[in-house]
């Protein structure tokens, strides 16, 4: 009898033993800057499909600030906890990437199994190092362009504002402030609008504000040319120094062009979203009018413009695998971000914020299920406008990166509203364009002299 107690006590541990193999799953964290309640749901809704097709991982999902990413990262960093997978942007993906903490193996092994050529170049070129290494994989982003009335342009026999000449030439036929109507809105207010506007045509025009080496060329020809181009264009938008508020001349038939992100797609085709611009208590010179249906069939949007190079402005959103000892916790970080690029996922995560969101990848562009968002946005564009648009993430560029170096000053500069300040004197100031120039250098040269 003890025999046999002994057998089937040695048979039940063996089955717990096996049970416990069996069970054994392979823990991984992913943390993401996608901080609001709504948007935690859907994506812990993403894992959890996640999860139930690969029962031997465990993801736990972790909400961290982006402006805390820096701070949190370095603590799990030192106490030997980082997380597996990062979703951020891709200023942070360069940095870490530049500090020893992203696997670029891993992103190169996921993006071959994808396909390069699927990626927008200028999505990749933002996230890729000098020597042709991925800090991370880009996931989604927004492009900045013009925006304009395709129809009057028609109507004027004008060519899309895609050059310098043509932008120049369109903003001067349409003005006309005697009937409260404008060529074009640009930023002038010293602020972030300003300079990101600024930003798109000072690349377009071969300018920037570092070279390859990190040394400091923004005081340029081709920046001066830039800043008195822009000096030239500001006067033929609304008077008094602007900012993006103003779209609500466009939006009330009072304006031929403006610059935004594709973060106005909803504004252009939803009644209930442009309703905050449709009345006059935001200028004395609009009254109000109602939402013009049609707004958004006659409106196109240039992405990528030149005048010595194509240049497109927007950001870039990344996912990022860590280095990590156990290979497990590689390979299982590997099938979640690859999983993630999966329609149906991947479409889920974007679908989040139509039109702030959009996707990397070519053929997800023209996906029948991501032009069904549930806002019903991308139907009133169609998949040849909505693919023109999104394309601008071809010739995506930014001051922050050079060649695949990241120089962390250029934040600074930004953070600082060095270049909003410089485009206010040379326009409000009667300040000389090299004279803000030199005292614009100035104040870069504090930031990286700190």
């Amino acid at each position: 009898m003890r025999k046999i107690i002994i057998i089937l006590l040695a048979a039940s541990l063996l089955w717990i033993w096996q049970g416990s193999v069996i069970m054994a799953k392979t823990n991984i964290s992913f943390w993401t800057t996608e901080t609001q309640s709504e948007r935690m749901k859907t994506i812990q809704l993403i894992l959890d499909t996640f999860e139930a097709l690969n029962d031997d991982i465990q993801v736990k999902l972790v909400p961290v600030d982006e402006n805390d990413l820096p701070t949190q990262m370095a603590a799990a960093s030192a106490a030997g906890n980082i997380p597996e997978v990062v979703e951020m942007g891709s200023e942070l993906a360069v940095a870490f990437g530049s500090e020893g903490i992203m696997d670029f193996g891993a992103h190169e092994a996921v993006i071959n199994d994808i396909g390069r050529g699927e990626f927008f170049k200028g999505a990749l070129q933002l996230t890729t190092s000098p020597a042709g290494q991925a800090y991370a994989l880009p996931y989604h982003g927004w492009v900045q362009g013009i925006w304009y009335r395709a129809d009057w342009f028609k109507e004027a026999g004008l060519a899309p504002p895609n050059t310098w000449y043509n932008i120049l030439k369109a903003a001067r036929h349409f003005n006309n402030p005697a009937k409260n109507q404008y060529g074009i809105l640009i930023g002038t207010k010293p602020e972030g609008f300003a300079e990101q506007v600024f930003t798109q045509f000072a690349i377009s025009n071969g300018a920037q504000e570092f070279d390859a080496n990190g040394n400091l060329v923004f005081n340029s020809d081709a920046m001066r040319e830039t800043l008195e181009y822009y000096k030239e264009l500001q006067k033929y938008t609304p008077p008094g120094p602007q900012t993006w508020r103003a779209r609500d001349y466009y939006l009330q038939g009072k304006m031929a062009m403006f610059f935004y992100s594709t973060y106005i797609m909803d504004d252009l085709s939803l009644a209930e979203v442009a309703k905050g611009s449709l009345t006059g208590e935001n200028f004395e010179g609009l009254g109000g009018v109602g939402f013009d249906a049609n707004l958004v069939k006659n409106t196109k949007m240039v992405s990528s413009f030149k005048n010595t190079q194509d240049s497109s402005y927007g950001v870039i959103v990344t996912l990022g695998i860590t280095k990590a000892s156990d290979s497990s916790k590689t390979d299982a970080a590997k099938r979640l971000v690859r999983y993630l690029y999966e329609e149906d996922a991947y479409v889920t995560f974007l679908h989040m914020a139509p039109g702030g969101m959009n996707p990397v990848l070519r053929s997800m562009a023209q996906s029948d299920k991501f032009m069904n968002d549930p806002k019903g946005i991308f139907k009133h564009y169609g998949k040849d406008k909505i693919a023109e648009i999104i394309g601008g993430l071809d010739h995506l560029q930014k001051f922050e990166i050079v060649e695949g170096k990241m120089f962390p000053a250029s934040g600074e500069i930004f953070a600082q509203k060095i270049i909003p300040q410089m485009i206010y004197k040379t326009i409000f100031e009667g300040v000389s364009s090299q004279a803000a120039m030199n005292e614009a250098e100035a104040e870069m040269i504090k930031i990286i002299n700190k």
